[in-house]
């Protein structure tokens, strides 16, 4: 069956921000299709050895030592005196003065979208697209008439997320970022941002959690782990934005969006990366920032996609040599959880394997031939590709 439509959600100012993921054998030219006026980004199961052990690509620019590994924040609490009368009001004046929207320009274009205020200085999270291909970019604060420069500090393309930072900047109202125990599944939301770049202030969109830990592949390189799906509105300029509970507490940063496809329907889905990843990416781009480097762990796997409806993720190939081989996982097993977090499919093992580090052991519980078979294995560096 074919899987949703999925895009971005920044606006692109110069053409269509979609782009075609690539068929299932990798390497092969990415097609193009025109629907509703835009060309699609249909996620698809990666099947490849290329593909298993995560995606490798950063950036770091120039202005790198700027950064401070700043523990994501605490603003003051606003008493409910303070803001709007209904629940949906207060929860978004309490993340106004933390929310900015972000105009950068690189050689694909011009693009807008939003992003969190991190730090009283001027540190900013958003979305990898947002700002993808450039080492600066414009950002107005809430209520500012005048943008202020900032530099692009540290992206990750393969989780989405950029740290920039703003120039000569502080007094800043830092988001508060929710406990990720706190997250539940029917949570009312509200996503924050500045849709399609309109004139004014963010947009305000309400509604609930409606699942957790999903994961997506937007293209070749950005595999999306412990999202939260959420029916509240998202629209193209919201990237980077934040997802909030009702006490205005940061949940997840908003990035995707489905949509139907010819054979499927979609409606109200969209998604942000949980505060979870949020923090853990977060770290990474502070050590990219202040002269780290970004490696991943390799399994050395291939992938095939399970076919009789169950959870899981079934071994293709295993690479001769390589961590899976030496760990004794064979070609056809299943398996089910890594480290204890369960394996849904596909796209959630290459998500795994690729946010843990070089060194790291991970125990995989394995289905073979109707057996459930515990392997241990010692993940080492991706190899360059």
């Amino acid at each position: 069956m074919k899987k949703a439509l999925l895009r971005r959600d920044t606006k692109d100012m110069s053409d269509s921000h979609w782009i075609n993921t690539p068929p299932q054998v990798p390497n092969n030219k990415r097609p193009l299709g025109a629907r509703i006026g835009a060309v699609a980004l249909i996620a698809v199961i990666a099947f490849g050895s290329g593909l298993a052990g995560g995606l490798l690509g950063a950036a770091v620019t120039d202005s790198a030592q700027e950064a401070s590994n700043s523990p994501l924040v605490t603003a003051a609490p606003v008493k409910s005196t303070d803001i709007g009368d209904s629940a949906v009001a207060k929860a978004a004046e309490v993340i106004a003065p933390s929310v900015v929207t972000i105009d950068s320009v690189s050689s694909s274009g011009e693009a807008v979208g939003t992003g969190i205020i991190i730090t009283s200085d001027g540190e900013i999270l958003t979305n990898n697209h947002v700002v993808e291909g450039s080492k600066t970019a414009r950002v107005r604060l809430s209520g500012a008439t005048d943008p202020i420069t900032a530099d692009v500090l540290a992206t990750d393309p393969s989780n989405d997320m950029a740290l920039i930072k703003l120039r000569n900047t502080k007094g800043l109202v830092a988001a508060t970022f929710a406990d990720p125990e706190s997250i539940a599944v029917g949570d009312a939301v509200v996503a924050v941002g500045y849709a399609l770049a309109l004139d004014g202030g963010p947009s305000v969109t309400s509604g609930i959690i409606s699942a957790l830990n999903r994961t997506l592949q937007l293209d070749n390189e950005t595999f999306l782990n412990a999202l939260i799906q959420t029916d509240a509105a998202i629209s193209s300029g919201n990237s980077g934005g934040p997802l909030i509970n009702m006490n205005g507490q940061v949940v997840g940063i908003n990035t995707a969006v489905a949509n139907g496809g010819f054979n499927s329907a979609a409606n109200n889905i969209g998604f942000a990366i949980g505060v979870k990843e949020v923090n853990r990416v977060n770290a990474i781009l502070h050590d990219m920032a202040n002269g780290g480097t970004r490696q991943q762990g390799f399994l050395g796997i291939s992938l095939g996609s399970r076919t009789d409806g169950g959870a899981g993720a079934v071994i293709g190939e295993v690479t001769p040599g390589s961590p899976a081989e030496k760990a004794g996982v064979r070609a056809n097993d299943i398996v089910l959880s890594i480290n204890d977090q369960p394996v849904a499919g596909d796209e959630g093992l290459v998500a795994i394997i690729r946010d843990s580090a070089p060194g790291e052991k991970i125990v995989l519980i394995v289905d073979r031939n109707g057996k459930k078979v515990t392997l241990e294995a010692t993940l080492i560096a991706r190899p360059q590709e």
